[in-house]
């Protein structure tokens, strides 16, 4: 595939974000002058070889397009499902046919970085085996018991933490998604999807910044992280 060739993205953001306790869906509340999905989708359009962003919305969602972004000529929203694999699969419904490869970002991570996006997209350039963003796990890592008492401690040896965007061909990813489906496996990232298919993911090394806002203190982190990469010329609010 060419070094110009540029990409679809896929953004859910048909879930309602309880564990943030705010009044609103948490991809709507407001970081550094936009709110958590625009930082995220921006983040992804900044990259020169992306090409379109289609932005998956739950059914009542009334806020999306009361924000500027939504006007773009390259972005595209459909409804959703009651699941974020339901939700994927809507917005890989609408990616056009030509494209053979798709990514999928989380609405709720705004602080994606270029290079790390850059050194993803580089696999549709090296082969036909998709990957994700990952970050090493640093910490120790215990099992527990139902009642929270500590099982064992793992080791954290070759174990990574998930990150999006995860990049893979689009007929793959998809066939995955309908297998995982069709079987009632849960897959909580595309790329358990494409395990339980017998597909291989690659872990292609991203930033631990990059950081899916979930409770709310990760607002201020996440706040601290673009103001950083502002300040440094990373990125651009």
């Amino acid at each position: 595939m060419p070094f110009n060739s540029t990409y679809t993205a896929v953004v859910p953001a048909a879930g309602i974000g309880k564990r943030m306790a705010a009044s609103c869906p948490k991809q709507y509340l407001s970081l550094a002058g936009l709110t958590l999905i625009e930082h995220s989708i921006m983040a992804l359009k900044r990259h020169k070889q992306i090409g379109q962003v289609i932005v998956v919305l739950h059914p009542e969602d009334e806020t999306f397009a009361s924000l500027s972004i939504a006007q773009q000529p390259w972005l595209t929203t459909v409804v959703g499902g009651a699941e974020r694999s339901d939700s994927v699969m809507a917005g890989l419904q609408r990616v056009e046919p030509g494209q053979q490869w798709v990514l999928v970002h989380d609405a709720a991570r705004p602080c994606l970085a270029l290079d790390d996006l850059n050194n993803l997209l580089s696999l549709a350039q090296t082969g036909h085996v998709g990957g994700i963003l990952a970050a090493p796990v640093r910490d120790t890592m215990k099992r527990a018991h139902a009642d929270q008492r500590v099982l064992k401690t793992e080791s954290r040896e070759n174990l990574w933490h998930a990150l999006t965007p995860q990049f893979f061909p689009l007929a793959e990813l998809k066939a995955a998604m309908i297998k995982a489906k069709a079987k009632q496996v849960a897959v909580t990232d595309e790329a358990s999807a494409i395990e339980y298919a017998g597909g291989t993911v690659k872990l292609v090394l991203g930033s631990a910044s990059n950081i899916k806002v979930t409770q709310p203190e990760d607002l201020l982190l996440a706040e601290f992280y673009l103001q950083q990469a502002l300040a440094t010329g990373k990125t651009a609010l």
